[in-house]
C-alpha cells in the first residue's frame, strides 16, 4: 500500500476524506489547514466558519465527526476504520494562518485520534508563525502572508522548511535526497474520461512523472496533492504543480505526483473553486460514492494498475 494524499485549506479537508473514505489503500496523509473529517455533515455552506475556526470557542466537534464516520463505514459508504490503525498522518497550522484557524486544525488531530490512529503515528506541527499556504524552502510569499498563490517560504530553526519532505517523510519513512532541479515530465490528461463537467472538476488534471518511472513505473508509488481554493490552474498557473517541492521529492523516490483540478463555478455553486467539503456535489460527498472523490480513485487505480 504506497498511495498517499495531502492538500491545502479546502484540498486538505478533501485529503481527510479521501484518506477515511478509502482508508484500506491509503498509506497516509498530508493535511495543511484543514478540518475534521465530514465537518460540514449535511449543513453545507452554513458551517464553514465553524470548520474553519473561525468561531472564538466554537471548534468543531471531533466525536460528532467520528459518529458520522463509523455510521458511513456500518453502512458500507466507506472503508471500515480500522483500516486507519496503521496509517501516518502529517497535520500543519500556521500560527498566522487566518483563513482556517488553529481550532479546526487541532479538531482534525483529535478526530484522527479517535478513529483509531495512534498517537506516535500522526505528527502535528502547529508552531510555525506562517499563514494560510503550503510551506517551501524559499518559493512564495513572506512566512506569515494569508495571500495568493498560498505558497510561501518559511525558516524553522534557521533553516528553510520543506514541508513536503516533512510530509512525505513522515508518511513513507526514510526517503532519498530530493533533486535541485526535477527532470520529470508534467503530463496534461483529460479528467473528464472520469468524472463530468457537473462535478466542478477541471477538464485537464495533471500528473508529474519522473523519468525513472516513465522508464519503467512498475513499483512507483502513487502521492496526491490537492490544490486549495482560488489555487487551480487556471488561477495561479502552473506554481501549485512546480514550485511546492513535491516534484524535488518524486525524482529521487519514484513517486508519481498527481494533481487533480477543480475550478470555479456557478453550478455547481462554487465561487472560489474549492474541492467539495460542503456537500455542493450532493449528500454523499464524504463517502466513496461522492462525485470527487469516486473521480480521484478511479484515476489512483489507473495509475496503480498492473501491466
Amino acid at each position: 500500500m504506497q498511495t498517499s494524499v495531502s492538500g491545502l485549506s479546502s484540498g486538505a479537508f478533501m485529503a481527510v476524506q479521501y484518506q477515511v473514505a478509502f482508508s484500506k489503500t491509503v498509506r497516509g496523509a498530508g493535511v495543511v489547514a484543514g478540518g475534521p473529517y465530514y465537518c460540514a455533515g449535511t449543513l453545507g455552506y452554513a458551517a464553514a466558519a465553524i470548520c474553519m475556526g473561525m468561531v472564538p470557542f466554537m471548534p468543531p466537534n471531533p466525536n460528532l465527526m467520528l459518529d458520522a464516520a463509523q455510521a458511513f463505514a456500518a453502512s458500507g459508504q466507506i472503508d471500515p476504520l480500522d483500516g486507519l490503525q496503521n496509517d501516518r498522518i502529517y497535520v500543519f497550522s500556521g500560527t498566522k494562518d487566518t483563513v482556517v484557524y488553529q481550532q479546526a486544525v487541532d479538531a482534525t488531530v483529535d478526530f484522527f485520534k479517535l478513529a483509531g490512529v495512534p498517537a506516535a503515528q500522526i505528527k502535528y506541527v502547529n508552531k510555525v508563525p506562517s499563514g494560510h499556504a503550503l510551506i517551501t524552502p524559499k518559493y512564495g510569499n513572506t512566512c506569515p502572508a494569508n495571500a495568493a498563490p498560498y505558497i510561501s517560504h518559511c525558516k524553522v530553526k534557521g533553516t528553510g522548511y520543506d514541508q513536503a519532505g516533512d510530509m512525505l517523510g513522515h508518511i513513507y519513512g526514510k526517503l532519498n535526497a530530493p533533486v535541485a532541479a526535477p527532470a520529470g515530465q508534467i503530463v496534461a490528461f483529460n479528467q473528464r474520461e472520469f468524472v463530468d463537467a457537473g462535478s466542478g472538476m477541471a477538464g485537464d488534471g495533471y500528473l508529474y512523472v519522473p523519468t525513472s518511472c516513465a522508464q519503467d513505473s512498475s513499483g512507483c508509488k502513487v502521492h496526491v496533492a490537492l490544490h486549495g481554493c482560488e489555487q487551480s490552474v487556471a488561477v495561479v498557473g502552473n506554481d501549485f504543480y512546480s514550485d511546492t517541492g513535491y516534484n524535488n521529492w518524486a525524482d529521487s523516490n519514484r513517486l508519481l505526483v498527481l494533481y487533480p483540478q477543480v475550478n470555479a463555478s456557478t453550478a455547481p455553486y462554487n465561487p472560489k473553486g474549492c474541492w467539495d467539503w460542503v456537500g455542493y456535489t450532493g449528500p454523499a460527498y464524504a463517502t466513496t460514492s461522492g462525485v470527487q472523490l469516486a473521480a480521484i480513485k478511479a484515476m489512483v487505480d489507473r495509475l496503480t494498475a498492473k501491466p
